[in-house]
């Protein structure tokens, strides 16, 4: 009675409203952050995918304008990933071929398929459409049609070019890793740098950072948490830099490969990079990475 008399009981029913009301909104947000945090995750697991696919995509297209324009296409007598002994092998072959005639043998470097040089049409005639399949790649074929053969290799020619000779021009740098080189993986989370000379490893350094990688159901809000993995990224990246910079003022060449995400912050600091999807701690990371990255697709005409 002296509640209503005082207002109170209006105060404690609008209060209990307030309340419910409160609980009602708390449990939509917290739904909300749920749908964020998974769609997070779903993007995620959605780009680790990219880069395997973008190799598949490329494939099927050529499939498609075949198919599309019904027209019979040259077919490649082998496709092979070539490193180590077996690269060894190819390279040897090739270079061990010669011609008495001092333009017998043609090697051109061709860095994009949609723009074959008229020399090199020539050179390959009705085959030549498989060199637009193949490029960017360093083809190699001789006047009688004994050898025909294109390689992709890690770092390729700066510029195109196409010339007669009497053996074919594949020059070390192209495919192996020469003289002093630093090459380096970078990840959001790892880091791995390693110095070379002719192949072999002389120097190593590893970085390994706390990163969040999915956000957890409960907790703090979706927009702390990408803030917070943000910074976390962000003060792994500066450790990078600092130690790629210590690195590459002592190397003749610099590589550095990984997430396509992070690449573009240290992308300044080196004369060549590339996407690489190898993970773990750095120094198997590295090993993987270093692998993968010098190895030359070979293409059989």
């Amino acid at each position: 009675m002296i509640d209503r008399l005082l207002g109170r009981a209006e105060l404690k029913e609008r209060i209990e409203e307030l309340e419910e009301e409160k609980r009602h909104l708390e449990r939509r947000a917290e739904a909300e952050e749920e749908r964020r945090a998974d769609a997070v995750a779903d993007r995620q697991r959605a780009e680790e995918r990219v880069n395997r696919l973008e190799d598949k995509l490329e494939s099927l297209e050529d499939r498609l304008d075949r198919a599309e324009t019904d027209e019979e296409t040259a077919e490649f007598r082998q496709m092979t990933d070539a490193s180590g002994e077996t690269l060894d092998d190819v390279l040897g072959r090739l270079r061990g071929v010669e011609s008495r005639d001092p333009e017998g043998l043609f090697t051109g470097f061709v860095p994009d398929g949609d723009a074959l040089p008229e020399v090199v049409a020539d050179a390959f005639g009705d085959r030549a459409g498989l060199i637009r399949r193949a490029a960017p790649a360093v083809v190699c074929t001789d006047d009688a049609g004994i050898v025909s053969a294109a390689l992709r290799p890690p770092l390729p020619p700066e510029r195109a070019f196409a010339n007669w000779g009497d053996d074919f021009r594949l020059e070390e740098q192209w495919f192996r890793p020469t003289g002093r080189l630093a090459f380096a993986l970078v990840r959001s989370d790892v880091f791995a740098v390693g110095t070379y000379e002719d192949g072999e490893r002389v120097a190593f350094e590893g970085i390994e950072s706390e990163v969040k990688e999915t956000h957890s159901k409960g907790g703090f809000s979706q927009g702390r948490f990408e803030r917070r993995r943000e910074g976390q990224i962000d003060d792994h990246l500066k450790k990078v830099r600092a130690a790629l910079e210590s690195t590459v003022d002592d190397a003749d060449r610099v590589v550095v490969v990984g997430e396509r995400s992070v690449l573009g912050e240290v992308r300044d600091l080196a004369d060549h990079t590339d996407v690489s999807d190898a993970t773990g701690k750095p120094k198997p990371a590295l090993q993987d990475a270093f692998r993968d990255f010098w190895t030359t697709r070979v293409y059989a005409i």
